[in-house]
């Protein structure tokens, strides 16, 4: 099937978007959402093209490429953009979105910075995503201090930030942390509930691997509209593949443990698409969060 625009996607129903870090990551992508009878969002941030050598026409291709071969509605999203270099070559490589990542920025800076690329994106037809507050956990660094100035996204300033930039959908900061290896988080449902009477564009939660299936199911209900969901992937592959080669420690060929390893992922995609789709009943655990 063709690509179809990440707006059209996130304005359906909520829906999650998965992190693309291998071919056998956008493998395992499509057959989880397949087997969910969900439609998902392929991403690829900034981090993943960094490990492929900076250089994003070969994953984003391959990407694409897997996703065309699914019956199951696939969009293509460039994730935490920090460098202009990067999301100026979204359009080219078939990207339907972008989220543009100032975060780090002053407040004004981080206005500007969004805006002039929301302008450039928007006008090759691209759906722009934007973060306000401070998520945390990436490349190594902490987690928020909930009760820090500014950690959380305050809904008066998301209201003004998103008119003044005007992006299509804005990355919220409510309680979860990127790179979670536990599913502890615990979300302030209460400024979810604020965030979405005060801003008109789609809520999205990044950190979502860390974040329980309870509070994950309460959040997606309370308007959430898309879902992140990265180092659940990791976990499962990692797990599965330590798992097979101190179960055979003579095996070399990487087709014996990379393919359960795709497995493992898709079965953690499916398992996420249907929770944030309302589907299943919150179960606390996922097969990508259990250790080997």
């Amino acid at each position: 099937m063709p690509l179809v625009p990440t707006g059209q996607i996130v304005g359906a129903n909520p829906v999650c978007a998965f992190n693309v870090i291998t071919l056998e990551h956008a493998e395992a992508i499509v057959a989880g959402a397949e087997a969910a009878g969900r439609p998902v969002i392929l991403q690829i941030s900034e981090n993943a093209v960094r490990f492929h050598g900076r250089r994003l026409a070969p994953i984003a291709a391959a990407t694409r490429a897997v996703a065309g071969t699914a019956v199951v509605d696939v969009a293509l999203h460039l994730d935490h953009v920090v460098s202009p270099d990067l999301w100026r070559q979204a359009p080219e490589h078939g990207f339907g979105s972008v989220m543009v990542d100032a975060s780090r920025l002053p407040y004004e800076e981080n206005v500007a910075a969004t805006r002039t690329a929301a302008e450039f994106a928007q006008a090759r037809g691209l759906w722009v995503e934007a973060e306000l507050g401070t998520v945390g956990g990436k490349d190594g660094e902490p987690p928020p201090d909930p009760h820090a100035p500014g950690s959380r996204t305050d809904p008066a300033e998301a209201a003004s930030y998103v008119a003044r930039t005007g992006v299509d959908a804005l990355a919220v900061a409510v309680g979860s942390a990127h790179a979670m290896t536990t599913r502890n988080a615990a979300l302030d449902h209460s400024l979810i509930g604020r965030l979405r009477a005060a801003v008109a564009v789609p809520l999205v939660l990044h950190g979502s691997s860390g974040v329980p299936d309870e509070e994950l199911h309460r959040a997606v209900r309370g308007g959430i509209a898309k879902v992140n969901v990265g180092t659940a992937l990791n976990l499962a592959f990692t797990g599965s593949v330590r798992g097979n080669l101190a179960a055979e420690p003579a095996l070399v060929d990487p087709r014996r443990y990379l393919a359960p390893a795709r497995e493992a992922m898709a079965e953690t995609v499916a398992h996420f698409c249907r929770l944030v789709a309302g589907e299943l009943e919150p179960q606390g655990s996922v097969p990508a969060m259990r250790r080997p």
